[in-house]
């Protein structure tokens, strides 16, 4: 899961899980969302992810806990009432430019955290291993992206985190 309070602000990784390719992103969710603290909850609107997320139960779970989950709606040939929303709400202008900040901000921080930490491919086999591979990635990250902010009070920490492993 991803959070950024503005389109200027560095994006950061408030909960992670890794999964092998044929495992379906439902149920991995609810764990994933367990984890996010209410001081970080009042702060999510919406939720952003992809079609993989398309299921009622993960709409209420998100409503649940004080956000909107923004992801492709399906239609079917005799949708409901409550899934019409949905999917005007995703077909939406608004819908639509929160959805499209998947592109410029999930998929790059996917990509910058394997280049900065030389994870791709992952140098192992097995799902244990590559998930502690991963999520230590994802751990020093956030502890970086933390002293950049918090410590050095820098307003931009995504460029200066590769200068301070070495890369």
């Amino acid at each position: 899961m991803i959070s950024s309070t503005d389109p200027a602000s560095t994006v950061v990784p408030l909960s992670a899980d890794v999964t092998t390719a044929n495992v379906s992103d439902k149920p991995v969710y609810p764990d994933v969302v367990a984890y996010l603290s209410p001081k970080i909850l009042w702060k999510i609107h919406f939720m952003i992810a992809d079609p993989g997320y398309d299921g009622k139960k993960l709409y209420d779970l998100s409503l649940k806990k004080g956000f909107q989950l923004v992801c492709p709606v399906k239609r079917y040939k005799r949708t409901k009432e409550e899934r019409l929303k949905l999917i005007e709400f995703y077909e939406s202008t608004l819908g639509q430019v929160v959805y499209s900040r998947r592109s410029t901000s999930i998929e790059p921080l996917i990509e910058h955290i394997k280049s900065v930490f030389r994870i791709d491919p992952v140098p192992t086999r097995r799902l244990d291993k590559v998930r502690s591979i991963v999520l230590l990635s994802v751990l020093l990250y956030q502890i970086l992206v933390y002293y950049n902010c918090k410590v050095l009070k820098n307003d931009n920490p995504r460029r200066d985190i590769k200068y301070m492993i070495g890369c």
